[in-house]
């Protein structure tokens, strides 16, 4: 019998700090239009999640759409098994595109790996036939304003999850994208591998190509570092994995000329753990297995204007070890493609100011333009709003002073968004606020590598409290530390003057400082001393390390794991994707 109940759920929460005042476009740390964040509270709050529960005689499945439509939950219950690893607590970590991970259920990526509202609200709906009940999560999102919507679906007599993902380009402009299907599973030492045969990319501290029959480990007990793998040519379309301590496994199947991307992401065992007990309540160990329409995550595509995507994958809980190549592709019967829900924009407080300032635009109506987000608000204009920056124009040229200000600094900042810096800067020249004058600072050095031009806008602040942000003072120093040595004094005086901040990220800025002053010593001793928290393929604290390192004769460190860094190779495409 089928059945579906829409219910509510009290979780632990950490809260999260933001990075600051300044727009995370340009910025290799953020996702414009997003809000990054740079740290997490130590203690967790009590917050409501909403949940969707549907199930038949076999199978339970719980969907989260507070958690980005993440599935929390597939469990077994003839035998009372859990197939899904989920914490039970949001404790968001530093890893991008927001540094604001949290690992555990099936999360649906798109356009980047991983997904910008993972922690986020989206839409929803659920609808049943006389075959199945579908729960449907999505949005459009907003850095380009694509629409992507994952479907769940159950049948009676289904002992497995049906997901079908739907991605669309409402735009005239062609699109960027990735996409992953990231399912937490619980690590055991015992937790065995069961992975089609085949070559294989591992991604490690090096990137190489194994056998997996040959050289592939077998169980989580043979994994001893962070590895990433990703199969390049398959002998079969199903894999996953399953623990014999708690009879439990998870597998997933799909058609490999649809979705032909298989990956096996696991911390393995000793070292590397603490990098999953950071997002966990109690130290239990999760790893990873994913699937996508690309081949692996160094890949993007283009969604052309009007083009609409979709490919359909299955998730298979198990009580019992299966053979891979012995499990059938389903072929459930599903709703027509176009009854998929597309989702508009999922989280009013992002979009309403800018659709009201569009709407006042197409009316000339200027007494109906909406108050400018204020100093105190990183809510910056939508990138994904192809029209916007007509309307913020009209804003601008309709209003004065401060308000002004405001408005041609979120110009600036949909400008930089959409990867027009020339324009960007143009604007943001005009504008006397004191945002604008630190996204130009930014825009000069990263953009334009004009170190002089950079650190001129910097100085050019006015408000004291804007200066000594610790956002601000890190952009600055940057700047005037690519204008060399004879910058040193006025660094200085900007990081004395937060020295009693507890902020790590001013940690790698003073030691940079150290190190420029030619006092490596004290570069060591700040970087051994601090506390770093765990920060995911960011090496500006090794970077500083192996300076101090070869300034001081010391023997190289294999792996400084102090500095809170893994030791990845560079690969994959984690990081901002192109401009619109």
């Amino acid at each position: 019998m089928l059945e579906f109940a829409e219910i509510t759920e009290c979780l632990l929460a950490h809260r999260l700090v933001p990075a600051g005042p300044i727009p995370t476009t340009n910025d290799p740390d953020g996702f414009y239009p997003y809000e990054s964040f740079c740290e997490t509270s130590r203690r967790p709050v009590l917050k409501n999640y909403r949940m969707v529960s549907i199930e038949n005689d076999q199978v339970r499945v719980k969907v989260c759409p507070d958690l980005g439509g993440r599935v929390c939950s597939i469990f077994l219950k003839e035998s009372a098994v859990e197939t899904v690893f989920f914490p039970h607590i949001i404790r968001p970590v530093r890893i991008l595109p927001r540094q604001s991970f949290t690992g555990g259920g099936i999360e649906l990526s798109f356009p980047i790996s991983h997904t910008p509202v993972q922690i986020a609200p989206v839409l929803y709906e659920v609808t049943r036939d006389q075959e199945r009940i579908y729960v449907s999560c999505g949005e459009r999102e907003l850095r380009f304003g694509m629409n992507w919507t994952v479907e769940y679906s159950l049948g009676e007599r289904d002992a497995f999850l049906t997901q079908r993902t739907t991605f669309f380009n409402p735009d005239r402009d062609a699109h960027p994208w990735m996409s992953w299907s990231n399912a937490g599973v619980h690590a055991q030492p015992d937790t065995e591998f069961h992975f089609p045969e085949g070559p294989v990319l591992v991604h490690a501290r090096d990137v190489r190509i194994i056998d997996w029959k040959t050289e592939g480990p077998r169980r989580q007990a043979d994994v001893h570092r962070m590895t990433g793998f990703f199969w390049k040519r398959p002998n079969c379309g199903a894999f996953g994995v399953f623990t014999p301590s708690l009879r439990a496994g998870l597998y997933h199947v799909a058609d490999p000329l649809r979705v032909p991307g298989i990956k096996l992401w696991s911390d393995g065992i000793g070292r590397d753990e603490r990098w999953v007990s950071q997002y966990t309540l109690d130290g239990q160990q999760c790893l990873e297995i994913q699937a996508g329409p690309l081949v692996d995550q160094s890949v993007k595509e283009v969604l052309q204007p009007g083009q609409l995507r979709h490919y359909i994958e299955f998730w298979i809980p198990s009580e019992t070890p299966r053979d891979i190549r012995a499990i059938p592709l389903p072929r459930p019967s599903l709703r027509e493609l176009d009854k998929v829900p597309l989702f508009g924009w999922a989280r009013s407080e992002e979009v309403r100011d800018w659709l009201s300032l569009a709407s006042a635009k197409e009316s000339g109506e200027t007494s109906q333009i909406p108050k400018a987000p204020n100093i105190d608000s990183n809510c910056w204009a939508v990138s994904g709003i192809a029209d916007l920056g007509d309307a913020l124009s009209f804003a601008a040229l309709s209003t004065a002073g401060s308000e002004r200000d405001r408005w041609l600094f979120q110009l600036g900042a949909w400008f930089a968004g959409r990867g027009e810096t020339s324009a960007a800067l143009e604007v943001l020249a005009r504008s006397g606020d004191d945002r604008a004058r630190a996204l130009s600072g930014r825009l000069w050095l990263v953009n334009k590598r004009d170190a002089d031009a950079a650190a001129n806008c910097f100085r050019a602040i006015e408000s004291e409290a804007i200066a000594l942000h610790p956002q601000v003072v890190i952009e600055r120093d940057k700047a005037l530390a690519a204008l060399g040595s004879g910058t040193l004094d006025e660094r200085g005086r900007w990081l004395n003057a937060v020295s009693a901040l507890d902020d790590e990220w001013l940690v790698e800025r003073r030691a940079n400082w150290l190190i420029d002053c030619g006092n490596s010593q004290a570069a060591f001793d700040l970087l051994r001393s601090t506390h770093f928290q765990l920060v995911h393929q960011r090496y500006e604290r090794t970077r500083l390390w192996r300076q101090v390192e070869s300034s001081l004769g010391l023997e190289p460190v294999e792996y400084p794991s102090w500095l809170g860094e893994d030791d990845l190779a560079d690969f994959g495409a984690y990081r901002d994707l192109p401009a619109v």
